[in-house]
């Protein structure tokens, strides 16, 4: 069994995107879960959270 969490940067609306992290990092959209799952390496993941996450200012 995989356990998901929900972003913290999804909104309380419809923008939800759930992740599981374990060996592998799968991401999915919490509206359409029947659509499956987006699955990367832990260093997949890591460089796309490096690009997409803001800068602390």
């Amino acid at each position: 069994m995989t356990d998901w969490r929900k972003s913290s940067y999804s909104t309380a609306g419809e923008n939800c995107v759930e992740v599981s992290e374990g060996a592998k990092t799968c991401v999915r959209d919490t509206q359409h879960r029947h659509l499956g799952s987006l699955h990367v390496s832990a260093r997949e993941w890591e460089a796309f959270v490096a690009v997409v996450r803001p800068e602390a200012t």
